[in-house]
């Protein structure tokens, strides 16, 4: 199963470690205590809107940015988890933030997922 909190929380968490900042410094801007920024982060609690909000805030990052990186990753993941049954896909080690994502070559026995090289790690769970 493909949990989006898991998902939105990679992706808070790139975004904090991009700019080089801590936990403590990202809960102090965005108000929310460390132990729960830190929970959302590893997906294990849900983030309301107004806490993605008070996040992408002190992330200066826009909340269409950040949700447009995590439709990136569900769509990618949703593909890998129907190409499985057929023949895994290789996850590479690092994610950026992707603008677009074609897929080709569809078919029962495969799928291609066209992206940057080091575009996203796949994991569906």
């Amino acid at each position: 199963m493909i949990l989006l909190r898991r998902l939105l929380g990679d992706v808070l968490r790139r975004q904090r470690q991009r700019q080089g900042r801590t936990l403590r410094e990202v809960s102090s801007s965005a108000r929310v205590s460390l132990g729960y920024l830190s929970e959302v982060e590893r997906g294990q609690k849900e983030a309301s809107s107004e806490l993605l909000s008070a996040i992408c805030d002190a992330l200066d990052v826009r909340m269409s940015e950040l949700m447009r990186e995590v439709s990136d990753e569900l769509a990618l993941a949703e593909l890998a988890r129907s190409a499985s049954a057929t023949e895994p896909v290789p996850a590479p080690a690092r994610r950026p933030m992707l603008n677009s994502v074609s897929v080709t070559g569809v078919s029962p026995e495969r799928v291609t997922i066209k992206a940057p090289a080091e575009a996203v790690d796949v994991v569906a769970a």
